[in-house]
């Protein structure tokens, strides 16, 4: 009997456990992915963009073989199973909360049809590495040092032959993959994430530790937007790397990311509360002035060149430095005091790599609100950080040229003043 491979935060065909698993049997795979009406009203236009060029680069490796259809999936996937007469569903494990509610309901859609889920997006799953007494971590180091010592498989012997594909020319309900259009400053897919990948491990993987912070440098290896869409496993990648300075430094971020899906698994409230509720209470502004703050904050405009930088950056490709993106956020929520929330919102709507657990946890590591929390008193000072981080002002002058014009806006607060206040308002709390 044939079985059904059902693509999420997994488009690729390399390093894949669920095809795996899918071609255990001796019958055909129907690879299958669903667009969600939901997901695409959350995606800003860019993200939506990539998901789209993903699917169609996943196509392209299947040799056309990819069925693609539109609706809810607890609607779609059990017509589609009946359709081939299907023996099981196969995914990769969703750990976000929106993922388990949506696969909870196509389980229970499925009736005895099983919903198979092998892997996930991530070295180690979410709920595999917790303390001795098997409580959840809170704080990263210790998470870190259990995680290195807990491990991790190798990559998955997958590939575009690991299956015999089912043609889908037959299947009801077929949708086109659409194209929005938006250009995009890095191609997406499976092909490109490994040329990206390879790239840069040859040129800058050394470097990486010593040249991350700096947005003015080409340090980082912009594999975000492919790990989130899952069209490389981290896996893969720290296949390639050894036990130097730079390739540590990078495998500690590998590390961040798992330790935030772990986060948000075990508190999915923390994807729009503050995981520390103590804060709750904390005032923050509102109003039509806030309003209008958030505005200039939201285009670059409120005369701090490095906040500006970054929040044009990121209107222009849909991505940001990731010192540049702690710069902004704390400038947000302790020079302007609003909500973290609001510039959370803000970036899922503009990135590219828009990830919730580590976008909304990221947010709460600024705010001082979340796990192993930046100390409330640590407020960047954005003029400092853009001399120590863009000391010749080349990531300023490449995204705010008009930095020097007469036109150009005074600060819309005072740094000093505000820090001040936001000191004030986080002790009335503490």
């Amino acid at each position: 009997m044939p079985t059904l491979l059902w693509f999420r935060r997994d488009l690729r065909l390399r390093d894949l456990p669920s095809l795996l698993a899918a071609a255990a049997g001796d019958g055909e795979v129907l690879a299958c992915y669903v667009l969600d009406p939901r997901l695409e009203a959350s995606a800003g236009p860019r993200r939506l963009q990539y998901l789209y060029d993903a699917l169609r680069d996943l196509r392209d490796g299947l040799g056309g073989k990819l069925f693609v259809t539109r609706g809810r999936p607890d609607e779609r996937i059990p017509a589609i199973a009946k359709a081939i007469g299907a023996s099981a569903v196969h995914i990769s494990a969703d750990h976000t909360p929106f993922g388990r509610r949506r696969d909870d309901a196509v389980a229970t859609a499925l009736g005895d049809l099983p919903l198979e889920a092998s892997g996930s997006p991530y070295l180690v799953s979410p709920g595999r590495v917790t303390k001795p007494d098997g409580s959840p971590y809170k704080v990263f180091t210790p998470f870190h040092r259990a995680w290195r010592e807990h491990g991790w498989r190798a990559p998955a012997a997958s590939g575009p032959t690991s299956a015999r594909w089912l043609d889908p020319v037959d299947v009801p309900g077929a949708a086109q993959i659409p194209d929005p259009g938006v250009e995009l400053d890095l191609p997406a897919g499976e092909t490109a994430a490994h040329e990206q990948w390879k790239s840069f491990v040859a040129n800058g993987l050394d470097a990486y530790a010593d040249e991350r912070n700096r947005p003015d440098l080409n340090g980082t290896s912009r594999m975000s937007a492919h790990l989130k869409f899952g069209t490389i496993h981290p896996r893969t990648m720290t296949a390639d790397l050894g036990r130097g300075k730079g390739a540590q430094a990078y495998l500690r971020e590998l590390a961040f990311r798992d330790f935030y899906a772990a986060v948000l698994d075990e508190w999915p409230r923390s994807a729009w509360w503050n995981w520390n509720s103590a804060f709750d209470g904390m005032p923050v502004d509102d109003g039509p002035e806030a309003r209008e703050r958030f505005e200039a904050w939201k285009e670059g405009r409120t005369g701090y060149p490095i906040v500006d930088a970054g929040m044009r950056q990121l209107a222009g490709i849909g991505w940001m430095h990731n010192r540049v993106r702690m710069i902004v956020a704390s400038f947000l929520v302790k020079d302007l005091h609003l909500p973290w929330q609001w510039g959370a919102r803000w970036f899922l709507d503009q990135l590219v790599d828009g990830d919730m657990a580590n976008n909304q946890h990221g947010w709460q590591w600024v705010a001082g609100t979340g796990t192993d929390a930046a100390p409330f008193f640590r407020i960047f000072n954005p003029t400092t950080q853009g001399e120590k981080f863009d000391p010749d002002g080349s990531y300023v002058r490449r995204w705010v040229p008009d930095v020097d014009d007469e036109n150009y806006p005074a600060p819309i607060v005072d740094h000093a003043a505000e820090r001040k206040e936001a000191l004030r308002r986080y002790a009335d709390i503490t």
